[in-house]
């Protein structure tokens, strides 16, 4: 760190960066760029923008890396612009939208008072919902969560098979994955491992789109069943359970509830791993450690620990067994199985 106070002044502008990426997606700067140079004012005609005002954006995403800036207006997509496409295979589109949308945007300004008052409820606070009753009851940003957890699984799908790629999966026959949204993680699972059946257990509306469901698309409908229900409730009956990104959404008596489901749905040797980023030690700086503060503010729940899991698994009946991590990634796999 060579200049420790630009280093804080980069910190503070930190949100203008993000801003200025977020409205090049949602205005459609990023899908109107195919393959090579193209001028802003034939995209701000495109789009329907203002043409002066649509350069100084993509000006500033330039700037940022994500658009190359040519003679007389010209732009083109960069590597790092490419994510930002819809039609990417691992898209950032629908996380971009998500997370430096208004809901995110505007939670993000009760965490003095979260944090004073130890009440997690920024989504309540701002739009009279918690984050999951609010995605049912309003249909715009459930689409777009939705999508930013297709965005996330595309990119984390192969992280966690790579963590577990030394796995004996050979005694499971049936895994259920608990808020599986679309099934892009359990489908690409039992692609991999052929002798295994699956099912996706999520809310009804996470379904309500066929064309976005993943068994549909690798043609694993024979494998793979979509079942709608609340985890709070009760889950089907499985030989291994697994979840990503379903835990950290929720307080520890919340995942009591969850994982105790679990343990009474299923037989002696069943299995369960959880997905997470798994906060480490003191002296780690960790994306984990960011997204615990996001947690804080949109969720009752919390980044964890190895030992937090572990703890969390025995006091629903469950013996952490092991975690793996991928060889390259920032997601880990806790593993736990019933006695």
């Amino acid at each position: 760190m060579s200049d420790p106070k630009q280093y804080v002044t980069d910190i503070i502008y930190g949100r203008w960066k993000s801003q200025i990426v977020y409205n090049g997606v949602k205005l459609g700067i990023f899908d109107a760029i195919n393959t090579g140079k193209r001028n802003s004012e034939e995209i701000a005609r495109e789009l329907e923008l203002n043409p002066v005002l649509t350069y100084r954006l993509m000006r500033a995403l330039a700037s940022l890396g994500m658009l190359k800036e040519h003679d007389n207006w010209k732009f083109s997509l960069t590597r790092e612009g490419e994510y930002l496409r819809k039609d990417h295979p691992e898209s950032l589109h629908g996380v971009t939208l998500l997370e430096e949308g208004p809901e995110h945007y505007a939670i993000w300004k009760h965490l003095g008072e979260i944090i004073r008052d130890g009440k997690q409820d920024g989504f309540l606070r701002e739009f009279g919902y918690p984050v999951f009753e609010y995605t049912a009851v309003e249909p715009r940003y459930r689409a777009i969560f939705n999508d930013a957890m297709s965005s996330f699984s595309r990119g984390e799908t192969a992280m966690v098979l790579d963590a577990l790629s030394d796995y004996d999966f050979s005694d499971i026959s049936q895994i259920c994955d608990i808020g599986g949204g679309h099934g892009h993680l359990l489908c690409h699972l039992i692609r991999k491992y052929p002798h295994i059946k699956g099912t996706v257990f999520d809310l009804s509306n996470v379904f309500e789109k066929e064309e976005m469901l993943w068994a549909n698309r690798l043609d694993l409908e024979d494998r793979c069943e979509y079942l709608a229900g609340d985890m709070f409730e009760e889950v089907p009956k499985a030989d291994a359970y697994i979840m990503k990104h379903i835990l950290h959404d929720w307080n520890d008596e919340e995942c009591k509830r969850i994982l105790s489901n679990m343990q009474k749905a299923s037989a002696a040797g069943a299995k369960v791993f959880v997905a997470e980023f798994i906060v480490p030690g003191p002296d780690n700086p960790h994306f984990a450690k960011f997204f615990d503060i996001h947690m804080m503010c949109a969720t009752s729940g919390q980044e964890r620990t190895e030992e937090e899991y572990a703890e969390l698994f025995e006091k629903s009946g469950w013996k952490h067994i092991g975690t793996w991590y991928p060889s390259q990634g920032i997601m880990g796999v806790v593993g736990a199985e019933k006695g």
